[in-house]
């Protein structure tokens, strides 16, 4: 009887690693691929390209307790969560208030030009300033300085 109690509680504890681990889909290193001038960036004023230039091709590591990378994206001790958002939502609210300014603007029509598809989006928080929008389970987007950088999971 007691073999059978300690069996089950490892198998509980088995599945329930295996739970938080899938959860942490986002660990892992991510390089950056491409940028785009933001939705929400004024169109009479090019944003400064010299950020863009130094984050392309680089790489982010997101880790169980730390996250590496280049400025700003390095963190050392990020508070993840995992939240699901609609497109208004995504990108700090910045496509809601697109909306707020004019009507016409839509959301997931803004939302679907970058590649997001649905009515959920989930995005990682870091607690570290930047949160990761994610596409897919292999690409992510983040908003940084009115370019939408694109990365993808190696």
């Amino acid at each position: 009887m007691k073999f059978t109690g300690i069996a089950c509680l490892l198998v509980s504890l088995g599945i329930a690693g295996t739970a938080l681990a899938g959860d942490q889909f986002y660990v892992g290193s991510w390089t950056f691929t491409t940028a785009v001038v933001a939705p929400w960036a004024d169109p009479q004023r090019k944003p400064d390209d010299t950020e863009r230039a130094r984050l392309m091709g680089r790489a982010v590591v997101f880790k169980a307790r730390e996250i590496s990378g280049p400025r700003p994206f390095a963190c050392a001790r990020p508070q993840y969560k995992v939240t699901d958002y609609g497109p208004d939502m995504i990108f700090q609210g910045a496509f809601d208030e697109m909306q707020r300014a004019d009507k016409k603007s839509d959301p997931k029509a803004i939302a679907a030009s970058l590649g997001f598809t649905g009515a959920v989006i989930k995005t990682l928080e870091t607690g570290c300033e930047i949160d990761v929008h994610f596409v897919d389970e292999t690409t992510a987007e983040v908003g940084l300085n009115n370019y939408v950088y694109t990365l993808k999971k190696r």
